[in-house]
């Protein structure tokens, strides 16, 4: 009963959550007004700035930041026990990262949809704001090559989830035209798009595998679906280098084609089929918890000793602060919230609904991939065969490994924590979420399609997003630096792309391409938590300027510049020690440009309270825009 009891708290929690602290952020603090101008109607142009109804933006906010990264750190956090990862995502979410989100959206939506980053140079200086695009850079530069790496590895370990990932391109687009051109209703569509991708994955695990596979004693793979080889080979690559080059493509595509046609319809597909296979875990998991199928305090330790650690675990403070960012607090959320939902929320008060609700939402996904982490881990270890069928894993006994030894056994990592890769925190939610299915009647198999690809289509709609904001980043700083072709959408598109799929393919240690990004992995956290510092600090300089109050965005901005600080230096003194030169380079930018940044808004904070940073120039034919735009 304990992971039931877990659970439950857990979502009352977010929803008492919502209806107190979200409410008193939306009215009190911000005055969230539904008669304010929005950018989506000042700016319209029906590519990036589109009005959107409060239920598609949710979907498209929702699945863009809640990609991997609340599945991957979760997962890898459970290693110090199931309760601290619980406590930073519940009290976190509630209390840093939705204040984060909201508070970037609202910002971004009173500067007519300027990212965090140009804002930063009117409410702080102009060097705050290159010193803050820079940072953007890299972090979406590894974003986009550790997400792409996942999709691509997803692909590799279940071809069962590849049909319904990239079936839903083209029904996205046929649901975008139909809503933005023909203005029709989206009730039948939506149910029909649903019902077409879960028959995907029933034809993808029974049927239809779509893999990529390495031609014997040859660097060279060739495409096959179902046992059927097709004239389709890619030479010189491996299958995650091939998947992860396809993907940058299809990035290339959602970031240039019009909002409308594929990156928001896109989202909004996902989000139901993302809510369904959510839906299914929450009820897999209320009757293995009712049944004692999922057992908590058997399976994991609630705080894992020191001793039972793997070797060169780093130590849980400040390392679960940034280990945990999707599903507590991401700084890639404010890119989100200020790159592209900004640009499409129709009424301000729609904000609370997509940002702190969109949060709270991460949250509860967070905490039901701890859960499956371990009590579903825990539920039976499975192995998969030749055939591509599953089985349950036995001990030396005969008797099925559950429990606290099924839980081990995902996750001793031979007693190496190095040794713990993206396939191990993959594999633990595919196999404890595939066991909470399997309590409800769902065969193990369908179960581990729906899980794959609930991972891919998660890490897929935050890929193409980054793209999008990647591209803004790299068209303002082309302007600010004179670089005609950079401020060109599709240049600006095609060097977000290419630098994501240069970092992504780097060999690694052993020489094989696309091994060489994830030693990458290690600046994400870090960096993506000092990016939610640098947003929190440009929240409170807002606030700050406007006499409001400013202690309940302080705290959560001084917690996050901090930790993420403290765990690079620590990571920074150990890459320097085993002569990963390359890691200490990006981890000394990083930081120093954090630095910086702090250090400017530290001198200016004394001046400016009360004191309105300069305003934005009138728009040019506003009536004008809005006639021709349809808006009104």
């Amino acid at each position: 009963m304990t992971t039931l009891l877990v659970a439950i708290g857990s979502f009352f929690g977010f929803i008492v959550a919502y209806h107190t602290y979200g409410r008193w952020l939306s009215q009190k603090i911000f005055d969230l007004d539904p008669n304010a101008d929005v950018p989506s109607k000042q700016l319209r142009d029906d590519v990036d700035f589109v009005p959107t109804k409060k239920q598609i933006i949710f979907g498209h906010h929702f699945t863009s930041i809640a990609g991997t990264g609340p599945i991957v750190g979760p997962a890898i956090a459970v290693f110090w026990g199931w309760l601290p990862a619980l406590l930073w995502v519940v009290l976190g979410s509630i209390f840093i990262g939705a204040v984060h989100d909201l508070g970037a959206l609202v910002v971004s939506m009173r500067n007519r949809g300027q990212t965090v980053g140009e804002v930063a140079g009117r409410l702080i200086n102009r060097r705050a704001r290159v010193l803050f695009l820079l940072i953007l850079f890299f972090a979406l530069t590894i974003v986009l090559a550790i997400f792409g790496l996942v999709i691509a590895k997803v692909f590799d370990m279940y071809p069962a989830s590849v049909l319904s990932v990239w079936i839903a391109m083209p029904i996205a687009m046929a649901i975008g035209y139909w809503a933005y051109k023909r203005n029709g209703d989206l009730l039948i569509p939506s149910i029909a798009a649903l019902l077409t991708l879960y028959g995907a994955i029933f034809v993808g695990v029974e049927y239809f595998p779509i893999q990529f596979v390495q031609v014997a004693d040859s660097s060279n793979v060739e495409l096959k679906v179902a046992e059927t080889t097709l004239p389709v080979a890619l030479p010189l690559v491996n299958p995650t280098v091939a998947w992860t080059v396809i993907l940058m493509a299809y990035c290339f595509l959602a970031s240039v084609l019009p909002v409308w046609l594929l990156l928001q319809p896109r989202d909004y597909v996902n989000s139901h089929q993302l809510f369904v296979a959510l839906i299914l875990l929450v009820g897999g998991l209320c009757f293995a918890g009712l049944t004692g199928k999922a057992d908590l305090v058997a399976s994991t330790p609630a705080v894992v000793a020191k001793s039972d650690l793997p070797a060169h675990a780093p130590p849980i403070f400040p390392f679960l602060f940034i280990t945990i960012a999707c599903g507590a607090c991401s700084g890639f959320h404010c890119l989100v919230s200020s790159g592209t939902s900004s640009k499409q929320v129709e009424n301000e008060k729609d904000a609370q609904y997509v940002a702190y609700g969109s949060m709270l939402l991460e949250g509860a996904l967070a905490v039901l991939v701890i859960l499956a982490c371990t009590a579903g881990v825990g539920m039976g270890k499975f192995t998969q065969l030749e055939n591509g069928t599953f089985q349950q894993s036995m001990a030396a006994d005969n008797t099925p490994i559950t429990g606290n030894s099924a839980w081990k056994a995902r996750y001793n990592s031979e007693g190496d924590w190095k040794k713990f890769g993206l396939a191990d925190t993959v594999g633990a939610f595919v196999e404890g979420g595939a066991n909470f299915l399997a309590a409800i009647g769902i065969p193990l198999r369908f179960g581990i399609g729906i899980i794959a690809t609930l991972v891919a289509c998660f890490a897929a709609t935050t890929l193409d997003s980054a793209t999008r904001l990647q591209r803004y980043v790299i068209q303002e700083l082309g302007a600010t630096f004179s670089v005609p072709p950079l401020q060109n959408k599709f240049g600006a598109t095609a060097t977000a792309v290419m630098l994501g799929l240069a970092v992504a393919i780097l060999p690694g240690p052993t020489g094989v391409p696309g091994t060489g990004g994830l030693i990458l992995w290690p600046l994400f956290g870090a960096t993506n938590q000092l990016l939610a510092g640098l947003a929190f600090m440009v929240l409170v300089f807002y606030l700050w300027r406007r006499s409001k109050p400013v202690l309940f965005a302080v705290l959560p901005m001084l917690m996050m510049l901090l930790m993420p600080a403290l765990a690079l230096g620590y990571q920074m003194y150990g890459w320097w020690g085993s002569g990963d030169y390359l890691l200490v380079g990006f981890g000394t930018v990083v930081l120093g440009l954090q630095v910086w940044m702090i250090v400017e808004g530290f001198l200016l904070w004394p001046k400016v309270k009360g004191v309105l940073e300069p305003q934005l120039p009138p728009l040019a034919n506003t009536a004008q825009l809005a006639t021709a735009s349809g808006s009104n």
